[in-house]
């Protein structure tokens, strides 16, 4: 079913004002030429009222006003003619460029060319007088003047639409990237939260249920005790993660990142957690390694990895020795933790499946390497083995 298709306002207004002049200049007896085949001053408005029917048709049907409009410029030569039928025509054939499909727009201009310079050719032929070239100029400037100014217009509406599109397009790229980065600073935060917490979390878990299993107040007394220790430092732990997320240039400026240094004190706060559980942990090689002077990304995951990795100990080592290794040697830093792998008595935590994952992102982050599984001993038992080595020259961090 045909929809009428209604006229855009401006194109009203064109043919309104267009109709009017047309009628002012009729009424005041200005017309364009004399002794025409008709030479009745009404039959001009004929041309002149269908020219102004097509102003309404140049934005959604330009093909076919420009058609007609031609017909009835050809025909106002035949009357005396109006000056606002010359003019609307003109407006049209802009449009039909402006508003019509790519191929009109390059046929139009190239095909006003050739009739502007064929009617040049035609006329000056004919009279052999100079005067005829005017006829000529005003074919040029009723036909390809427009035309052409049609087609600047379209041209720069086509770079602008472009240019908007190229907007959006950086504009949604970079909506992307935000929100990228907001969820790698997610996943990092995560990361963060859970190395510093689940240490002291899983010591207050083991703790809390032995107390609630042992019927000892001396054991209970024991189990508070280090609860409460693991609750404090995890409390700090979460503010210090919280002065981080603040804005710089505060007053309480956030604590700096943890260090090898502070190894020593992961360590016996370990020894004091797990033994209950009989392990015992030791440290080797922190002296080289501090004194090595590491950039901060390196210690910091070389700490969280050591952290992760006495907490899975706490968690699911067997009674033991717990053993952490450092060493730094050709550019790298070589972090090794073992424990005794199987099942021990007593309370245990359960585990989320992070601490692994973390590390791996963390070494990963450096461009390193890490290896973590059981394996067998020496005397016959099986070991929990965690091994991460860590470029820690420029050229090679991040690789």
């Amino acid at each position: 079913m045909l929809t009428a298709i209604r006229p855009h306002r401006d194109d009203v207004t064109l043919a309104v004002c267009g109709l009017l002049g047309g009628l002012l200049l009729w009424l005041l007896g200005l017309h364009t030429q004399a002794g025409r085949p008709f030479a009745a001053p009404w039959v001009s408005l004929v041309p002149m009222t269908v020219m102004a029917a097509m102003e309404l048709l140049r934005r959604s049907a330009p093909r076919t006003a420009l058609i007609i409009g031609t017909v009835m410029l050809v025909a106002d030569q035949f009357t005396r003619g109006n000056l606002v039928t010359i003019l609307m025509f003109s407006d049209i054939m802009y449009a039909a460029v402006l508003y019509g499909t790519p191929a009109a727009a390059r046929r139009i201009p190239v095909s006003t060319l050739l009739i502007t310079v064929a009617s040049t050719i035609g006329f000056l032929a004919w009279f052999r007088r100079p005067e005829a070239l005017l006829i000529g100029v005003v074919t040029g400037l009723v036909s390809f003047m427009p035309a052409i100014t049609g087609v600047v217009v379209r041209n720069h509406r086509v770079a602008a639409e472009a240019a908007r599109l190229a907007a959006r397009q950086t504009a949604r790229l970079a909506e992307m990237d935000r929100t990228q980065a907001v969820v790698a600073e997610r996943a990092r935060m995560a990361r963060e939260l859970h190395d510093m917490v689940a240490n002291h979390l899983s010591a207050v878990a083991i703790h809390s249920t032995a107390a609630l299993s042992i019927d000892d107040p001396e054991t209970s007394r024991n189990a508070l005790k280090v609860i409460r220790e693991n609750s404090v430092e995890g409390l700090s732990e979460m503010r210090r993660l919280i002065g981080l997320l603040r804005e710089r240039g505060e007053d309480d400026a956030p604590a700096a990142a943890p260090t090898l240094a502070s190894l020593d004190a992961l360590v016996g706060q370990t020894n004091v957690n797990g033994s209950s559980s009989g392990l015992v942990c030791t440290l080797e090689g922190t002296e080289e390694a501090v004194a090595a002077a590491l950039p901060t990304p390196v210690e910091l995951a070389a700490y969280r990895i050591v952290q992760e990795s006495l907490t899975n100990a706490l968690k699911h080592a067997a009674p033991g020795p717990v053993v952490v290794r450092l060493a730094h040697a050709d550019g790298e830093l070589t972090i090794e933790v073992t424990s005794v792998f199987g099942s021990r008595p007593g309370p245990t935590a359960p585990g989320s499946g992070a601490g692994l994952v973390g590390m791996r992102e963390r070494v990963a982050l450096l461009g390193g390497r890490i290896v973590a599984g059981a394996e067998p001993d020496g005397d016959g038992t099986k070991i929990w083995r965690v091994r991460a080595q860590l470029p820690v020259t420029e050229g090679t961090m991040g690789e």
